[in-house]
């Protein structure tokens, strides 16, 4: 059922200090490598960053910056800032300079939490920016003695539900991300709805994620969602790799990993995949972009472990349609959790067939205030109760919602619409082809042909046979597909460009197709 929330409703006070009234203060709430956070210790650190954003001049209603790494205090300082009112701006730690200051400028934020590992870029780009924000620099004597020496205590801003809470980001493969607004009530909406009534979270649950905090698939399930029913996450601030992520299941024996297909990828080929202990996961998710069937197979036959692909969107905050546990079918998203409607449109919005591609449209209680300022992109994309999105897809007779890519990424070549996601799923069951892309190229003729981008194994890229170079890429695709769909180039590369969350940079690809 959908989440109704109390006023004044804060999520600094549902999350966590709720968890401590109910007497859970004890119970681990984060899991390092170093050692274990309970939650009254959490309680108290994001207590002292309230108190220390205050006395740095933060009011309620501003923009907090957190650039940390997913360490215990990237938590305690968005719970501070939540805490004192303020509106949390997650950040990736490794942005450059440009970036950061771009940001600067976009969220006129009037302080940031950071860490004095990350801190040069952070200050050049304030030493750039006319509006900088300012740097409470973590791992220096004055950034530090300034949370160390703020009190324990702090009582809560009356936060309306409706309130900023947290500002999340536009996650498209193509322009500048936009700031997309949500309230305190969006966040407790979908872990009522998603993380409780579908996941089914409970507080012997140990979770561990692959994309880090600042992302907000990774903000619910890494730390919402656990710390709604008193379970635990795990921290580590290293970068994710497949080494790093198997040693950390070994360590800590999470029992929900959340995941990414990019990272599903890297796992089931690692050299030692089949070495590796995974059966202390009970499930496994997969979301920020497609799962194909053929790689969510591999992982079955590789580790075994119930692997739930879903959609979300941070118009929507969170995952709203998923596959439920017991009921997976590999290759599709599942159906819409139950709190939440999904739509299938055509341009009129009329409601498409079962079986016909439509344009996605979802309303529910997470649903954000728009982007800001971006007006335009406001009123095209949030109409009433609904969300209109860029995403293409089918629904079977049973609800079952398939992907078809983003709108502006079907094709349509000699006249006949088709989904890059086909092709792409025929060039990975080529058994040297690692990842596949595929995009719409204009010809100087102006017509549209498909083109792939192609990463190689290992054992491809080494030149293991005579069947993984580009004649027997397109030798493959021929036998496989109809000929408009066929990639009328095949370029190999060593790795494919990433956006801000880590998906396949769309964009980039055609740009690089473009000037070659």
């Amino acid at each position: 059922m959908p989440f109704v929330p109390r006023n004044p409703f804060n999520i600094a006070d549902h999350f966590l200090d709720d968890r401590v009234r109910e007497g859970l203060g004890e119970r681990i709430a984060l899991r390092t490598w170093d050692g274990t956070v309970t939650y009254a210790a959490l309680q108290a650190r994001a207590n002292r960053f309230a108190n220390a954003l205050e006395a740095a001049g933060v009011r309620p209603e501003e923009r907090v910056l957190v650039g940390l790494p997913d360490v215990p205090d990237f938590p305690a300082a968005l719970f501070g800032a939540l805490k004192m009112g303020a509106v949390g701006v997650m950040v990736n730690c490794y942005l450059g300079q440009r970036r950061l200051r771009d940001m600067y400028d976009y969220t006129r934020a009037t302080a940031a939490v950071i860490h004095a590992d990350h801190a040069p870029a952070f200050l050049e780009a304030a030493r750039g920016s006319p509006n900088p924000p300012r740097l409470i620099v973590l791992g220096t004597p004055d950034g530090d003695a300034l949370i160390d020496n703020s009190s324990l205590h702090y009582v809560n801003f009356t936060s309306h539900f409706d309130d900023p809470a947290i500002w999340l980001f536009s996650g498209g493969t193509t322009g500048r991300p936009k700031g997309v607004i949500q309230s305190h009530a969006s966040f407790a909406n979908t872990t009522e709805c998603y993380a409780k009534g579908v996941l089914g979270y409970a507080p012997d649950d140990i979770t561990l994620s692959v994309p880090k905090l600042y992302f907000g698939y990774a903000t619910g399930s890494n730390l919402f969602f656990p710390l709604a029913v008193g379970a635990s996450a795990v921290l580590f601030p290293e970068r994710c790799t497949a080494d790093e992520l198997f040693a950390q299941i070994a360590r800590h024996r999470p029992t929900i990993l959340v995941n990414v297909p990019t990272m599903v990828n890297r796992m089931v080929a690692h050299p030692d995949a089949n070495a590796q202990d995974l059966s202390c996961l009970r499930l496994s998710t997969s979301a920020g972009e497609p799962l194909p069937a053929t790689l969510h197979q591999r992982w079955d036959d590789t580790f075994g472990v119930e692997l739930l692909d879903g959609l979300g969107t941070a118009e929507m905050w969170h995952v709203f349609i998923s596959n439920r546990p017991g009921e997976v079918r590999p290759g599709t998203l599942g159906t819409a959790v139950p709190g939440f409607e999904v739509a299938l449109c055509d341009d009129d919005g009329n409601e498409v067939e079962s079986g016909e591609v439509g344009r996605m449209r979802v309303r529910g209680g997470s649903l954000a205030q728009g982007y800001w300022q971006h007006p335009e992109a406001t009123r095209h994309a949030f109409v009433g109760e609904w969300y209109i999105s860029g995403d293409m897809m089918t629904r079977d007779p049973d609800g079952c919602f398939s992907y078809e890519g983003r709108a502006d990424d079907l094709l349509k070549v000699s006249g006949k619409w088709f989904s890059p996601r086909e092709a792409e799923e025929c060039l990975l069951q080529q058994r040297h082809v690692k990842e596949a892309a595929v995009v719409g190229i204009e010809t100087e003729d102006g017509l549209t042909v498909p083109e792939a981008f192609v990463v190689l194994t290992a054992r491809g890229a080494g030149g293991d046979g005579d069947d993984s170079g580009e004649a027997a890429l397109h030798a493959h695709v021929a036998d496989r597909l109809e000929s408009y769909k066929r990639p009328r180039a095949i370029h190999i590369l060593a790795d494919l460009p990433r956006t801000h969350l880590g998906k396949v940079d769309r964009g980039a690809l055609k740009r690089g197709a473009a000037q070659t």
